[in-house]
């Protein structure tokens, strides 16, 4: 039961929702009602770490719901900007924003998972709070799951001690054990368990890709939709841009040498080890990422889509214009030339023709390649898979909002970098350091506000008010431009990915996969 109030009462009562669990109290925030720190799993500490997640235990009274639970175990991306965050490994919790006034209301569900690189990320941040997207009409879940070698640590041990044979998912099992649990208790919430929508940006609208591809999440959601992410290249010993899967044996070798890296040489031992001594061990072994198990992730997902092996649902996926510009890469024109002979090989020549890099200073097509290589042709594949072997229809997007910058400025020529999109689809351009919106702003994200909420409500962005998207289609691919307005436009440097698909299927051949061990060996 969930018990709302109308607005003239605020201040007077908290709602309060039963979920299967127990009774939970959270707060009312100008008329909606909102929930923060409930559990979806028990804690994954002691002997659960590095286990599947378990149910979460009933409790007796009513528990409160009115704060962010700590963030799951995770090193600094970067210098922080102020006290550092609770953190902890009993982390499994959600959040819940609802516009639903009675239980028995069935209101669509957005549901939205952080990125992060899968090292990071937590649902408190504040770009992500869901009180614009709810009152447009759904119910907004924001989800954690564990990150880093918290998360994804693939060990043979711990093979052995699963009834799968298999290890390294922890965090993409998390984000699968909360899509169950909202099935079961979002009708508590006025939330209608059948119009689950997932979404998710960076790592997280790549874990959603992945969510597409695992049989374990089968019918725990109706609609996707990924900013900046997909997950369709095959998997290679050392990640690279866009080629970050590895199969559990190259995993398994990682956790291995993270062990011996932290003085310990059985899983017990490890086990045995502080969430900052794993943390330290990891650091130079590798990032952790997803890996391809043959259980949550049976194989690499452009296989998957070629057998029907899938989620079906409609999708909405789309990637920004300088994504290259947040990455590490080459300074010089001569040293990007450089990096992409190593690279791709026998494709160079031609993707140097598509991304010139002129001479001196590094032109933005130097970085776009950087873009296509890591997201724009997995996103673009991504739609051309759903659109081949799915009953449902694909909607692409390419984001390209940004200030233009003066011809003297040091960011002239720059466009949209990864992550730009994220405060206009959840409504809180405010968050946005040193950039007051301009008007041009506020179009672009009430349009994307709309478009994501439509999706969610009626598996498709279009409705009233709000330019048409037309599906993408093989025989016309064009985008919706998210450019000053809405509107369609062609695939960006469409010549570019149609080299980089064929760099792509290389890899996947039994020869390009020989050469990705042999290349991945090498000092």
């Amino acid at each position: 039961m969930l018990l709302l109030l109308p607005a003239a009462t605020v201040g007077a009562a908290e709602p309060t929702a039963k979920v299967a669990q127990g009774q939970l109290k959270g707060t009312i925030e100008s008329g909606l009602m909102v929930y923060r720190g409930v559990p979806f799993a028990a804690p994954p500490v002691g002997e659960w770490r590095w286990r599947a997640p378990r149910p979460p235990a009933s409790w007796s009274g009513v528990r409160e719901a009115d704060s962010f639970a700590p963030e799951c175990e995770q090193s600094p991306l970067g210098p922080a900007a102020g006290p550092a965050p609770a953190m902890s490994e009993d982390c499994l919790y959600l959040n819940v924003w609802t516009p639903a006034k009675s239980a028995h209301e069935r209101v669509p569900v957005l549901v939205w998972i952080y990125g992060g690189g899968f090292v990071a990320g937590a649902t408190s941040i504040p770009t992500y709070s869901g009180e614009v997207l709810a009152r447009k009409g759904v119910v907004l879940v924001s989800i954690a799951y564990r990150v880093g070698p918290m998360g994804f640590l693939a060990h043979p041990e711990l093979s052995s001690e699963s009834a799968h044979h298999t290890s390294g998912n922890y965090g993409l099992l998390d984000l699968i054990a909360a899509l169950k649990w909202i099935h079961s208790n979002i009708a508590a919430f006025g939330g209608d368990p059948a119009k689950v929508t997932i979404f998710g940006e960076s790592a997280g609208g790549i874990a959603v890709s992945q969510l597409c591809a695992s049989p374990l999440a089968k019918e725990l959601f109706r609609g996707a939709i990924s900013e900046s992410g997909g997950s369709f290249a095959a998997p290679r010993p050392a990640g690279l841009p866009g080629e970050n899967m590895r199969t559990l044996a190259d995993a398994e070798r990682q956790g291995v040498a993270i062990a011996r890296t932290a003085g310990v040489s059985t899983l017990a031992q490890l086990r045995g080890l502080s969430a900052e001594q794993v943390l330290k061990a990891a650091r130079s072994n590798g990032p952790s990422w997803p890996v391809v198990d043959g259980w949550v992730l049976p194989a690499d997902q452009y296989s998957l889509y070629e057998a029907g092996h899938f989620n079906d649902t409609p999708v909405l996926v789309g990637y920004n214009s300088d994504e290259g510009a947040s990455f590490p890469s080459a300074h010089t024109s001569a040293e990007f030339r450089d990096a992409v002979h190593r690279r791709y090989g026998a494709f160079a020549d031609r993707l140097l023709t598509a991304y010139p890099a002129g001479d001196g200073t590094l032109p933005k097509s130097a970085r776009d390649l950087t873009r296509d290589a890591a997201f724009g042709w997995n996103t673009w594949t991504w739609a051309r898979l759903q659109t081949r072997y799915g009953h449902f229809p694909a909607f692409l997007y390419y984001f390209d909002q940004h200030p233009q910058y003066p011809a003297d400025s040091p960011r002239a020529g720059y466009g949209a970098p990864h992550g730009r999109e994220v405060p206009y689809v959840f409504g809180h351009l405010q968050e946005r350091k040193n950039e007051p919106p301009e008007a041009t702003d506020q179009v672009i994200s009430e349009a994307m506000i709309s478009y994501w909420t439509n999706f969610a409500k009626y598996g498709t962005p279009n409705g009233t008010g709000v330019p048409h998207w037309p599906a993408f289609s093989e025989a016309k691919p064009e985008a919706l431009y998210f450019q000053r307005t809405a509107h369609p436009g062609p695939i960006a440097n469409e010549a570019g990915l149609r080299v980089l698909d064929e760099y792509f299927a290389y890899r996947r051949s039994a020869q390009g996969r020989r050469d990705s061990q042999a290349q991945d060996a090498r000092p």
